[in-house]
């Protein structure tokens, strides 16, 4: 098994961080990562908001459930997509960051907004710009581990063939 693969199958959410801030070539590495995510028609059409100031990290918490993962990183990734654009290409560079961040030896752990329009608003994006999703970064706890990681349904219990329920 390569490490690419191996990386791949062992990425983790990880909820407590060190309380240092994130090296600048760090965070720019990730963020070249997510930069060079492909989407469809090659429109890119997103944005990265990097929040570090600990009250505006507070606020985008405000509007989601479970952002605990938030207020204990160092750096919160707000990721916005334009008007029109496709939530999965949000969802790939998403992972996308979180593979770059786990090589360079850093922790992700993704985080749903729930209150969505909440969040346009803390962040101040334009109309129809829309930000669901938040990535807390960091570096890892010493102590830290994945928790409630149960493993994975079986192959069999996920994938379906030709049609579903085949």
């Amino acid at each position: 098994m390569n490490e690419t693969y191996r990386t791949i199958l062992g990425l983790r959410a990880i909820r407590e961080f060190q309380d240092r801030p994130l090296d600048q070539e760090d965070l720019d590495a990730v963020l070249e990562a997510a930069r060079w995510t492909g989407s469809a028609k090659n429109l890119q059409n997103w944005a990265v908001i990097i929040v570090r100031d600990r009250e505006q990290i507070e606020r985008v918490a405000a509007c989601g459930n479970g952002t605990g993962p938030l207020m204990a990183a160092p750096v919160t990734l707000v990721l916005v997509q334009e008007p029109g654009a496709y939530e999965l290409d949000t969802g790939r560079m998403s992972q996308n960051i979180m593979l770059a961040a786990d090589v360079l030896g850093m922790a992700t752990c993704p985080i749903t907004l729930h209150q969505d329009e909440d969040a346009a608003q803390v962040l101040g994006l334009p109309p129809g710009w829309r930000c669901r999703y938040a990535i807390a970064l960091g570096y890892p706890h010493p102590t830290a581990r994945p928790k409630n990681f149960g493993g994975r349904k079986p192959i069999e219990e996920i994938t379906h063939h030709d049609s579903f329920g085949q």
